[in-house]
């Protein structure tokens, strides 16, 4: 891509891309002309780790150079998810999120379309509140739902690769399931006793523990899955594919 484009993909100005280039946060790119250059996807990528860096941790240059040099060395997929934590768990925009109100304004900040936002409605994978004036009200976490939606079809997991949407039903169906399961076994029997604020943050803080519970541990059995598939030899992968 032009310069231009990564400029448009990461928000970060012409001249601070070159900076980054000049300083070694960045390599340099392939040249595609006497005055011009090529950036591939990683640039958008590094570019979006080191504003991070920069915004949301405060740290100088010779630091994020460390991490970016450590970040290199990373194989592809740590780099992907290393890339998809610093754009959805920036401590700043966790401090900061806020509601949308509106379709509009929900679809303009998430990218999705009106036709799979309403399709993630009714499978309540995104479940927008009312408020007294009949606004239809996002929460921070329906945000970042809509946004890996739109993310999961750029990278190729969207109806026109052949990938089901509504395998996200079944999940949020499951997760759903657990909390009211979770709910009616810890906290019905036990409401009364949960009067203080050290309870109710007590309660907090396990929700959060049980969340990265969650995450933690579909992400170790998608990596097992994966080397478990590129150890197959190749007659057990035709196999798998049918």
């Amino acid at each position: 891509m032009k310069i231009s484009q990564l400029v448009k993909r990461t928000g970060v100005p012409k001249e601070t891309i070159h900076f980054y280039i000049r300083e070694g946060l960045l390599r340099k790119p392939r040249k595609s002309g006497v005055n011009s250059a090529e950036y591939s996807e990683r640039y958008v990528g590094q570019i979006q780790l080191i504003k991070d860096l920069r915004d949301n941790y405060y740290l100088p240059i010779p630091e994020i150079k460390k991490i970016v040099k450590d970040f290199r060395k990373q194989s592809p997929s740590d780099q992907a998810i290393s890339q998809f934590h610093s754009r959805f768990f920036r401590p700043a925009d966790r401090l900061f999120a806020n509601e949308i109100k509106g379709q509009e304004a929900f679809c303009r900040e998430t990218g999705l379309g009106k036709k799979w936002l309403a399709r993630a409605e009714d499978w309540e994978v995104i479940t927008p509140d009312v408020d007294q004036n009949g606004e239809t009200v996002y929460s921070p976490d329906d945000v970042a739902v809509g946004k890996l939606m739109v993310d999961m079809d750029r990278l190729g997991f969207g109806p026109k690769d052949g990938f089901d949407p509504e395998d996200l039903r079944y999940i949020a169906e499951f997760v759903r399931k657990y909390v009211v399961d979770i709910f009616k076994k810890y906290y019905q029997d036990n409401l009364e006793k949960m009067t203080s604020l050290e309870d109710v943050e007590r309660a907090n803080q396990y929700h959060e523990v049980i969340s990265l519970f969650f995450y933690h541990l579909f992400h170790k059995f998608v990596r097992k899955g994966t080397k478990l598939l590129h150890e197959l030899p190749e007659n057990k992968r035709k196999e798998t594919r049918k």
